[in-house]
């Protein structure tokens, strides 16, 4: 008789792919492909001044647990300021949303996307980094044109920095 019990998945301390995004360093824990799609989790490390621009995606729900330090959450219905301990949902349906360190020490987060597809996104437009490196976002003109041509494909709207300071 054979087995078809799925396998836990273990990831240790030091594993995981560490990649940097948007200046931020993200380690991959786990991905779609190793979950049916079902969601990928992503560790993130924010450094002061650091965080994703406003961006919006309408097909995944994303989930923070703030591990360590704090971050302020703004969106389209308004501002929360996230610190240790704090969990935090944006649901599907594509609000505008950003998350910002405006301390001097870095934050931590654990992410969950459901489903799966966001850290492929993370994945093609990130360079690989040892965890806890932080690389200097890009922020030139024909790079940020990528980008969000590129989030396009994965489900990602991207918006102008101040989008979210007008509402």
């Amino acid at each position: 008789m054979e087995n078809s019990k799925q396998v836990p998945i273990m990831v240790g301390a030091q594993e995981g792919q560490s990649i940097s995004v948007v200046g931020d360093t993200y380690r991959i824990l786990v991905t779609g492909k190793q979950t049916g799609d079902a969601f990928a989790a992503i560790d993130m490390l924010i450094p002061p001044n650091g965080g994703p621009g406003p961006h919006a995606h309408a097909n995944f729900q994303e989930t923070f647990f703030v591990i360590e330090g704090e971050v302020e959450v703004k969106s389209e219905a308004g501002s929360y300021l996230a610190t240790a301990g704090s969990f935090v949902v944006i649901p599907k349906g594509g609000i505008v949303h950003d998350f910002k360190n405006h301390t001097d020490k870095t934050a931590r987060l654990l992410c969950v996307v459901v489903p799966s597809g966001m850290e492929e996104f993370f994945l093609a437009i990130s360079k690989p980094v040892a965890f806890g490196t932080f690389l200097p976002p890009v922020t030139d003109p024909e790079s940020m044109k990528k980008m969000k041509a590129i989030g396009e494909k994965y489900g990602q709207q991207m918006y102008p920095p101040d989008y979210l300071d007008k509402k």
